[in-house]
């Protein structure tokens, strides 16, 4: 049986897998450049970075790699991972009562080919209060996190709406991922092997 490799160290990514049953063989995330390019439209720019990293990993015969980015983005503007509290608060309030997209995309690479696919999902932030983003940014809770909020986390309490898919806005289309892995050789279900 293919040993799976996930190329991310994020635990969400690693949560979001045990809801198809699955945990990673090994955990190895490559390192590359996530500075977006010049002029860079966010879908462009998270298909790269998810290509760039399954592209940046050896894969021995026995193995499927699964990697994947996810971005924010407001209008054409890219919001990446704040630097630190400040432009997390930033982020923050520009989001606040707009509707953004998040967008992740996935890679999966066996020996001989790669899966891809985008997932787009749109997301509402209402109005935040003073207090609700200095509680926020005091959580701590954006560090790490594309646009500096994590839906599954207390930033929840600010999404009343999205269309599309809450595990994609996690980090992991779940669906979108069981399509992915079983194309490249993985078998998830009795019988598949």
């Amino acid at each position: 049986m293919a040993r799976l490799i996930l190329g991310s160290g994020s635990p969400r990514r690693a949560e979001l897998l045990l809801q198809l049953g699955l945990v990673a063989d090994e955990v190895r995330p490559p390192d590359i450049n996530e500075d977006p390019l010049k002029g860079e439209l966010p879908l462009a720019y998270c298909r790269r970075i998810a290509a760039e990293k399954a592209a940046a990993m050896k894969v021995a015969p026995d193995e499927i790699v699964l990697c994947a980015d996810t971005t924010v983005a407001l209008g054409r503007r890219i919001l990446g991972k704040p630097a630190d509290a400040s432009e997390a608060a930033q982020f923050l309030r520009a989001l606040a009562g707009r509707r953004h997209k998040v967008i992740t995309s996935v890679a999966v690479r066996n020996a001989t080919q790669t899966f891809t696919r985008d997932v787009v999902t749109s997301v509402k932030m209402k109005r935040l209060s003073k207090n609700e983003l200095a509680s926020y940014i005091g959580s701590d809770d954006w560090r790490g996190k594309a646009g500096g909020y994590a839906i599954q986390g207390p930033a929840g309490a600010f999404i009343p709406w999205i269309q599309g898919s809450y595990s994609a806005v996690m980090g992991l289309p779940v669906a979108e991922t069981a399509g992915l892995l079983l194309a490249a050789g993985l078998p998830l279900y009795k019988g598949d092997a």
